[in-house]
């Protein structure tokens, strides 16, 4: 009985567990009740639960359960036969250091804010998956992101309960005398020390940097806090840490990493750490660039020029004299490395100018945005076209496993070994699609729905009529009455994201009398629900919340437009699961890639977005919708109205029909022919094996 104990606490140190369907299966059965109040943390659930109990439980069919998985955990860590050991066997040996400056792998891990995080904890999986030795490199956030909470006029407040290492799979980097590994970075005149965490995610593993130790000064010991927290000195020294930090890391564990790919430019500082290792050989300064050139790669998320990290040069002169002063580097080196003006090198510094120049390639995260940020940097190389910008794209996927729950899984793997095989090819989709039936598809839409919608009553209820004012109590008791109420015979719209304004979250709004007469239709209604945070610091994305959350109060509206509180990726994992379209409406081209469209397609949900990001590539007019084609104006007004018209056109007269025309056995036949195209084309294409495979094989491995 103890082994089984022993096991199953062994499952509970890595977060490979987070996406096997079995392994979650255990820990919720063990306590229904402490799973969802613990945020599906199996390390703090175990806290509360004794050893005798544990005994007592552990026998039978449920410890069967537990050996059962445990075989297959230690069996997925011993497995030599990988992707990467029979094709990048170079990057088997030395690791791939992946900087980010955010992880999103599991909602009980708090160190994600949005779609960046969300990209790399999936990122982090695949590798893991394929076998690639992977470290990961981030800062431990004992605040983490916001949990968001809305006043009575639906405006969001955030607070910050803190994440504690004890209650997290996590353990101390020592170092061979067993003692806490300590690295160290100058930050203006300070020394500045952080202690390492480390994390494992399947076979990969996470480094978190933490400064909130007893040898730092106060004010420093806060840089770790939360994720993209405070102004920009905050934002510079957090940066410093995870980029310098992270590099002097690595060489301290003695890890001598093939590539460092950063994403995103929070960590380009680590660039000048590793040309400051170049010039302390006694190699002359273009021979370290081109050295530091060579073993890094840079990926860019943001298609907006004002999304860029930028720091003034009295910050960058006040923030890295004593480290410039160490290394041998001027300051004005410093600047020209960072300056997108060369005339101008006391300008703005740019973390992204600063990448591309001491990368040996870079790319965008789908092509659209590639060649957007082609357009947006072509000043860099003045004596090249557009065309010939040395920077490329992957497109974004999602990590399948992560992003099917429980019930779809079970549904698939009728039908095949695991769902990933649906992700092998066309074919392998194909082969697995021509064994299911129509009447098979509809009845897992159905589930879903319903576990959905029990699940929104039950978050619903904890979210609004425990915490909130009696104005809103009695709202959800209107929520709550036969006549508005989510159905699973209702078609369903999704929408959940980062609530910047680009995204324009209440675009479907517009035309209230148009929205209401679709909304109410008595034989062919629409129900919507909506999540997403605002950063704290955009009243105007606030603002977009607030909206929301006044239109679904609209006696109209009132029980079927529902805004859910506090967005994480546990909630998300329900919506991408229960609603049957996935709406997106970003300002084209404003979407870098998005991804969230792609986690719905193996539960049967169709994508309906603007032509932006990740859909120009996959969308083909049978696999989900459009909203326009890609139609672009000068004037937001004129944007949004034209938008607006499409969507609700596309609404009218495409979806809602597909959806609702029944042959004789109530099946949309129009509609599984929809679903059936989207799994085929878009699931082996759009996913987080097909990227990292693509990763290591045009941007690891450097064989060119």
């Amino acid at each position: 009985m103890q082994n089984k104990i022993t096991s199953l606490k062994a499952l509970t140190r890595n977060l490979w567990w987070s996406w096997d369907t079995e392994a979650k299966q255990i820990f919720e059965e063990l306590s229904p009740l402490l799973w969802e109040r613990n945020n599906h943390n199996p390390v703090e659930l175990l806290r509360h639960i004794s050893n005798d109990e544990l005994e007592a439980r552990c026998s039978g069919e449920f410890g069967d359960k537990i050996e059962r998985v445990y075989a297959r955990f230690t069996a997925y860590l011993n497995e030599k036969n990988t992707w990467a050991e029979n094709n990048a066997p170079e990057i088997v040996r030395n690791p791939v250091a992946y900087f980010s400056a955010e992880f999103g792998i599991h909602e009980s891990v708090r160190i994600y804010s949005g779609g960046l995080g969300v990209l790399a904890g999936d990122h982090l999986k695949s590798a893991s998956d394929l076998g690639i030795n992977f470290k990961g490199i981030t800062l431990f956030y004992k605040e983490g992101y916001f949990r968001q909470h809305l006043n009575q006029d639906g405006w969001q407040k955030e607070d910050y309960p803190l994440q504690l290492s004890e209650n997290l799979p996590i353990e101390k980097v020592t170092d061979q005398e067993g003692n806490d590994l300590i690295i160290s970075v100058n930050i203006a005149q300070s020394e500045v020390f952080a202690q390492a965490w480390k994390l494992k995610v399947g076979r990969a593993t996470l480094y978190l940097l933490d400064t909130n130790i007893a040898a730092n000064e106060s004010h420093y010991r806060d840089i770790c806090c939360r994720v993209y927290g405070g102004d920009q000195n905050m934002r510079i020294n957090q940066e410093i840490l995870l980029g310098i930090g992270g590099v002097k890391l690595l060489e301290q564990l003695g890890l001598k990493p093939a590539v460092y790919h950063m994403n995103e430019g929070h960590s380009a500082f680590l660039t000048l750490e590793l040309l400051a290792m170049e010039l302390r050989k006694g190699v002359s300064d273009t021979e370290a660039m081109e050295n530091v050139r060579s073993r890094c790669v840079f990926t860019t998320h943001t298609p907006v020029p004002a999304g860029h990290d930028r720091f003034s040069s009295d910050m960058m002169h006040y923030t890295f004299d004593k480290y410039l002063s160490t290394i041998g580097i001027n300051f004005d080196d410093l600047m020209r490395l960072g300056a997108e003006d060369k005339n101008n090198i006391y300008g703005l510094f740019t973390m992204t100018v600063l990448a591309l120049n001491l990368s040996r390639s870079a790319n965008g995260v789908s092509k659209l945005h590639g060649e957007v940020s082609r357009t947006m940097w072509q000043h860099l190389y003045p004596e090249k076209p557009v065309s010939e910008v040395p920077i490329g794209h992957i497109t974004n996927g999602v990590h399948a496993s992560s992003w099917t729950c429980g019930y779809t899984d079970s549904f698939w793997k009728q039908y095949t070994d695991s769902v990933d095989d649906m992700s092998l090819s066309h074919e392998a989709a194909e082969a697995v699609l021509a064994k299911v039936t129509d009447e098979e598809i509809w009845s897992l839409r159905y589930n879903l729905k319903r576990n959905f919608i029990d699940f929104m009553d039950r978050y619903l209820t904890n979210q609004l009529f425990h915490q909130h004012t009696n104005s809103i109590h009695s709202e959800y008791d209107a929520l709550r009455s036969r006549t508005n109420t989510f159905s699973p015979d209702v078609l369903t719209i999704g929408f959940a994201r980062r609530f910047a304004t680009y995204k324009r979250a209440p675009l479907i709004f517009r035309d209230f009398e148009r929205l209401n007469k679709i909304i109410n239709s008595s034989t062919r209604p629409l129900q919507i629900v909506f999540a997403g945070k605002a950063h704290p610091h955009d009243d105007a994305g606030k603002d977009y919340i607030r909206q929301i959350v006044h239109h679904s109060r609209r006696p109209e509206f009132s029980g079927k437009v529902i805004f859910l509180e506090n967005y994480n990726l546990g909630v998300a994992k329900r919506m991408v699961s229960g609603v049957d379209v996935w709406l997106n409406t970003p300002v084209r081209p404003m979407e870098a890639s998005g991804t969230s469209g792609e986690k719905t397609v193996l539960h049967g949900g169709l994508n309906f977005s603007v032509l932006d990001g990740w859909w120009p590539e996959a969308y083909n007019g049978e696999n989900g919708f459009s909203i326009g084609n890609g139609e672009s104006f000068e004037h937001h007004e004129e944007q949004d109205s034209f938008d607006a018209e499409k969507m609700y056109s596309v609404l009218e007269n495409q979806i809602i029909p597909a959806f609702y025309e029944r042959n004789e056995n109530n099946i949309p036949l129009q509609w599984i022919k929809k679903i059936r195209n989207a799994i085929a084309t878009i699931a082996p294409e759009y996913n987080t094996h097909r990227m990292v495979k693509e990763y290591a094989t045009s941007y690891y491995l450097n064989r060119k």
